[in-house]
């Protein structure tokens, strides 16, 4: 048996059917933890041939992981949450490598789809069924810790890392949040790590970006600093360090703490598709400040490194209507509502500019087609919208 899906659930009905389909037919078993569901989660699992085995819960990822690890047959193991759907597009790369006999781990890129700020992540999601290779750290768990260890004793193996993305994540949308109450199960799993391991760099990350996004700024800043005071950092960790203070003193208006800490992670040795929030977010920041030449930097990074990446075209083109080339605001909007059809913000943006440049017909059905999206994403503005149009007089449903 070559590859095992495994996972950890709790009340998955509506998420665990689109997961379970990415993977049928590619993994060879599916092993499944439940950790208390009280819906049809486990019912459905077992609709799709799983094995699944029961937890209980202890506020900790990693116990409940590496519970689960107990149960796999196969000689690889890819993990995957009820939020995620395994791309099919990765699949031939993923069966190839896995038949590698050096290579003990492979990394993974995944998108987080709807997220506000940085939209890619690598994961250590698919690994060799070694009896040395285990979860820690209670959020987040990830197998890191235990492969770095076991390379120490056995040098012989490999790390890969697939650059296509492999997962999409949807947990990071703002219904999905709101709905499991993402924020404060991390926090409480980060605050119970950190009384025992106070000055983790990848702690005070993890938890220190928690408080940034529950307005804790102070706690979350300190956090953060006191992370960047640990001796060894991991670029990565450290990009995530400098990251989270970029968005902490933004939030404070404090641009030029918030520009330094950018900058800081933008210089970490991490892939590109890693860096693009906070390209990105520099931008802001430039823009913000009327530096429209070095925000258009910024940007144009960003869709370098991701030619889909829909709120950089949105962003340049805002950046160069700021600069009065509204026809290429324009193109720069479309390209964006070509990668995200349901962007309303580039829509109303590409109504603003056809406006502008006396296109009255493509204005008005741009504007038509934000003020439709806004109604189910953002109603408060769709009203805005539609009032602002009715009082320059023109015709609005």
């Amino acid at each position: 048996m070559d590859l095992s899906l495994c996972m950890i659930v709790k009340n998955e009905e509506s998420s665990l059917p689109q997961a379970l389909n990415s993977a049928k037919g590619v993994v060879d078993e599916m092993v499944i933890l439940d950790t208390g569901s009280t819906d049809k989660t486990v019912e459905i699992a077992k609709g799709y041939g799983a094995r699944v085995y029961q937890f209980e819960w202890c506020n900790d990822f990693s116990a409940a992981r590496n519970q689960a690890l107990q149960y796999v047959q196969g000689q690889w193991v890819l993990v995957l949450d009820a939020d995620e759907v395994l791309t099919q597009s990765i699949v031939p790369e993923l069966k190839q490598v896995i038949h590698n006999e050096q290579i003990l781990l492979i990394n993974l890129m995944r998108q987080e789809v709807g997220a506000a700020q940085s939209p890619y992540s690598q994961v250590s999601r698919l690994f060799r069924n070694h009896p040395e290779v285990h979860f820690s750290r209670p959020y987040h768990a990830m197998v890191d810790d235990s492969v770095a260890q076991l390379l120490e004793r056995e040098p012989q193996w490999r790390i890969a890392s697939l650059p296509k993305v492999a997962i999409l994540h949807y947990g990071y949308q703002p219904e999905a949040i709101a709905s499991r109450d993402k924020y404060n199960r991390g926090v409480q799993a980060m605050e119970a790590f950190l009384a025992e391991h106070p000055d983790d760099p990848y702690g005070c990350s993890k938890l220190g970006a928690f408080y940034i996004g529950l307005g804790q700024l102070g706690k979350g800043i300190e956090l953060l600093e006191r992370g960047l005071r640990a001796q060894e950092i991991d670029a990565p960790v450290l990009f995530e360090l400098h990251y989270h203070l970029g968005n902490a003193y933004t939030r404070l208006k404090n641009s030029p703490s918030a520009a330094e800490h950018y900058q800081a992670a933008i210089k970490q040795q991490i892939l590109p598709q890693l860096k693009i929030g906070a390209y990105n977010n520099l931008g802001n920041l430039h823009f913000s400040a009327g530096d429209l030449t070095q925000a258009r930097t910024n940007y144009e990074t960003t869709v370098k490194i991701d030619p889909s990446f829909a709120a950089g075209y949105n962003n340049l083109g805002m950046t160069f209507k700021g600069m009065g080339l509204l026809e290429e605001a324009i193109r720069l909007y479309q390209q964006a509502i070509k990668c995200q059809p349901d962007y309303a913000d580039a829509h109303q943006n590409l109504g603003v500019a056809c406006l502008k440049k006396g296109k009255v017909q493509q204005s008005l059905s741009a504007f038509g087609k934000a003020i439709a999206l806004h109604e189910t994403q953002n109603p408060t503005e769709a009203q805005r919208l539609r009032q602002g149009l009715q009082e320059m007089g023109f015709p609005v449903n």
